[in-house]
């Protein structure tokens, strides 16, 4: 059976025209390469080369035999190429997972640093809700997600990269304050997303509403809440994270810190065990903050 070996020699060969030139470029011996060469003839059956002691030249059937070889040598380099790219972090494709109420706020905020350090990352978001996404990694349709935890995600490792804060929305003739007790909150008027959402839960939680409390309305997205808010149709709560894009421009809203033991939620990067770059993740870990801690800190300079 010819190998890879007796291949690159024999384009090598090729190439210089001169068995010593090419043995030197091998880093071989003269001997070493005309005995790989015979033997590849041998294998083949037919004589690749034409040699005397004053030049070489490709027979015919060589040069077919060369011609094939060269696309065996390509799709060899590429597989050596694929094997080196995964060793070096993000630069693999990424299938990345992220629900609702962090993807919109939190994309802009990390994108651009991550395409800056990592130019040759290919990224494929899905946005879904909690419980698809798990489902999405354990099967292995997408690499790993971004949720809110606390969550469930029995089986599964987690990395967290940012903690946050809920801040309480509503049209300023209603509120003043920048700050507000749970306690204070009028809960007739609360509007929440629609079940399925995890936000739900760590606002519920937060703030140590029961369950069974009705609400005035439940809605899809935080944008919809915002603007209900803000036109007095009730009140609702967002996280930091979506503050300047809800929020900040809107002068009819008034935002008040949620005043009750926090983090009132965290972000996570979700992972099989046996994913197979746990650095990329520790990498991607690392963006997340430094972009979120950044953008998010002159965000809140900016609006006070």
């Amino acid at each position: 059976m010819v190998t890879i070996k007796q291949i690159h020699y024999a384009l090598m060969v090729e190439k210089k025209l001169h068995f010593k030139k090419a043995a030197d470029a091998c880093y071989i011996s003269p001997s070493t390469l005309s005995n790989a060469i015979s033997e590849m003839e041998s294998q083949l059956g037919v004589q690749v080369f034409e040699r005397t002691n004053k030049k070489v030249i490709v027979t015919n059937i060589g040069k077919e035999f060369l011609k094939k070889a060269k696309g065996i040598k390509s799709s060899i380099d590429e597989i050596n190429q694929l094997s080196e790219s995964q060793n070096k972090p993000l630069t693999m494709p990424i299938n990345l997972g992220i629900i609702p109420t962090i993807g919109p706020y939190f994309i802009p905020l990390v994108l651009p640093t991550l395409q800056k350090k990592f130019p040759d990352l290919r990224l494929k978001i899905i946005e879904a809700q909690s419980s698809a996404l798990i489902e999405k990694v354990n099967n292995g349709e997408i690499d790993m997600a971004i949720l809110a935890m606390p969550y469930k995600v029995e089986g599964l490792l987690s990395f967290k990269f940012w903690e946050e804060n809920f801040y309480y929305i509503t049209n300023k003739i209603n509120y003043r304050k920048t700050k507000i007790k749970a306690k204070d909150i009028d809960i007739s008027n609360l509007m929440l997303l629609d079940d399925g959402h995890c936000l739900k839960s760590h606002v519920l939680a937060a703030c140590k509403i029961e369950t069974n409390k009705q609400y005035s309305m439940e809605a899809s997205s935080l944008t919809t809440l915002t603007q209900l808010a803000a036109g007095g149709m009730g009140s609702t709560l967002v996280p930091h994270i979506a503050i300047d894009q809800l929020v900040n421009s809107n002068s009819l809203i008034n935002k008040a810190l949620l005043d009750e033991p926090g983090p009132h939620r965290e972000l996570a990067i979700i992972i099989r065990p046996s994913y197979s770059s746990i650095e990329s993740v520790e990498l991607l870990s690392e963006v997340f903050t430094s972009s979120l801690q950044k953008k998010l800190k002159a965000h809140s300079e900016q609006s006070f």
